[in-house]
């Protein structure tokens, strides 16, 4: 413990020179415009940056790309929240209730939520990444594809199975969001599969393409359709900072989601997005305000904006973990990051520590101090953000559909992309209309692919024994942790007509 501190300590005083504070600054402001911008993430910005920064000291250009990192999180909130257009995947839980408190009113304090809860959650995870990396680290190796596989199954059917007014049609999103991730080229054969002989579709579709086409292009589509002219009262604002009401629900929520995002993010087990989702299923579940939820159609309640947002900034520290020590990268953006280590002939892993051990001390410090430059920049800026809502509906609805399709068509310069944005979005108005959610979609195309491989993996290891997931600890636990969580409330709500009935 003792040598830690004075690693950190040590790791603070590089940090805070003037010059690894401006890359920190720099990164910081970097990372939140970008995550504001659909379709342009944080892994694009620091691989376009890579090459630019090989002549910049690593200790500074290492602290820039991690703060692009968490600023990019953080960032999408804000477009989110305002205006239903998440500039990141993981910021489409932060949608859902952030862009209806907005609609009621309440934008200040929902930008306010995610900012505090951004900065509590990822000083607690950096906290947690400094003392308990080794041990995290060290049950991470203990997952083989038969746990992968069920923490994912675990993961989208609980997600899928409270996101919408019912089951079945969360069941029926998943499933769409499940075919559309098996489109491309498999990842273990290297045959290209549903096609239809589109040369553009061998790559398979961009989640951030889906995601923007579903949120930013539906929501502007539907608002023109149904919603014109009747945004007069939506939008005016009743408060904008948090009162104690909105703190008394908030603070649990950041617990909950940070205590569900740093391990997420210690294990590869899908990025920032699956522990927003588990976040957000979990608030609806503990909340005492149910009427206020999206599903059931409620002004925004914002336990369902500050317990994503706070898994989202715990995931992006906690995914530091095995990067730095086993030199596993368990996103995009952390493999870009493995990248520029190795750029500067530094190979994460447990020696890591020790050979550059004063890079990686000052990389953490570093994590502290962007924490606060975060809240810094954000806080202040509450008022001129809500003041986005002023702009007239019609103009806003423009704006979205532009960002978007520049969004969209910077990821590969293909105009398939811009149809198929716009086909997707059509697609998400049909379902907005009948009450389809568009969320599980998003887990489907995100787990699909990836539960597929643990699965093959797993049966080719165990020589086709499917009682693999049952006969292991740790896969039968989440497996029946699963079922719990899928049939329990089925049951007791059975049990309670029949009460009533009785009655």
């Amino acid at each position: 413990m003792f040598d830690i501190l004075t690693s950190l300590m040590a790791g603070f005083a590089a940090a805070l020179t003037p010059y690894n504070l401006m890359w920190g600054f720099l990164g910081c402001l970097l990372g939140t415009a970008i995550g504001v911008l659909p379709g342009i993430g944080p892994a694009l910005t620091v691989a376009v940056l890579l090459p630019l920064t090989a002549k910049v000291d690593p200790t500074g250009a290492l602290i820039m790309f991690a703060g692009i990192y968490y600023g990019a999180q953080f960032g999408g909130s804000t477009t989110s929240i305002l205006m239903n257009a998440p500039g990141e995947s993981s910021s489409m839980v932060t949608a859902m209730e952030g862009n209806l408190m907005a609609r009621n009113g309440r934008a200040g304090p929902a930008l306010a939520t995610a900012a505090i809860g951004s900065f509590f959650a990822g000083t607690i995870a950096t906290i947690l990444l400094t003392f308990v990396a080794p041990f995290v680290a060290e049950v991470a190796l203990k997952f083989g594809p038969a746990e992968y596989f069920t923490i994912l199954i675990f993961a989208f059917t609980t997600v899928s199975a409270v996101l919408g007014a019912s089951m079945l049609r969360g069941m029926a999103s998943l499933g769409i969001g499940l075919a559309i991730g098996l489109i491309g080229m498999d990842s273990i054969s290297g045959t290209a599969r549903y096609t239809y002989g589109v040369p553009e579709l061998v790559d398979g579709i961009e989640v951030v393409l889906v995601a923007v086409s579903l949120f930013a292009v539906a929501e502007a589509l539907y608002s023109v359709m149904y919603d014109n002219g009747a945004d007069g009262k939506q939008n005016r604002m009743s408060s904008l900072w948090m009162t104690r009401e909105d703190w008394k629900r908030s603070v649990p929520a950041w617990i909950r989601g940070t205590a569900l995002g740093f391990p997420f993010g210690s294990i590869p087990a899908g990025g920032a997005e699956i522990p927003t989702f588990l976040s957000y299923s979990t608030e609806r579940k503990l909340t005492k305000h149910p009427e206020e939820f999206a599903a059931n159609k409620g002004a925004g309640a914002i336990e369902g904006v500050a317990g994503p947002e706070a898994a989202n900034n715990a995931c992006v520290t906690g995914s530091l973990v095995p990067l730095l020590t086993l030199g596993i990268p368990t996103s995009a953006t952390a493999a870009i990051l493995l990248a520029a280590f190795q750029n500067y002939n530094l190979q994460p892993g447990p020696l890591l520590f020790q050979t550059s051990a004063d890079i990686v001390w000052a990389l953490v410090a570093s994590l502290y101090i962007g924490n606060v430059i975060l809240l810094l920049l954000n806080l202040p800026l509450v008022g001129v953000w809500v003041r986005l809502l002023s702009i007239p509906r019609q103009y806003l609805n423009a704006g979205i559909l532009v960002f978007a399709t520049i969004g969209v068509f910077s990821m590969r310069q293909s105009s398939f992309d811009l149809l198929l944005m716009f086909a997707i979005g059509w697609a998400g108005v049909l379902m907005r209309r009948y009450d389809f959610p568009v969320a599980p979609v998003i887990v489907g195309m995100l787990l699909g692919p990836m539960a597929e491989k643990q699965l093959r993996n797993a049966l080719s290891i165990s020589q086709g024994d499917w009682l693999v997931f049952v006969t292991q600890p740790l896969s039968a636990s989440i497996l029946a942790a699963t079922c719990i969580v899928l049939f329990v409330p089925m049951y007791l709500r059975k049990r309670g007509v029949q009460l009533h009935e009785d009655d």
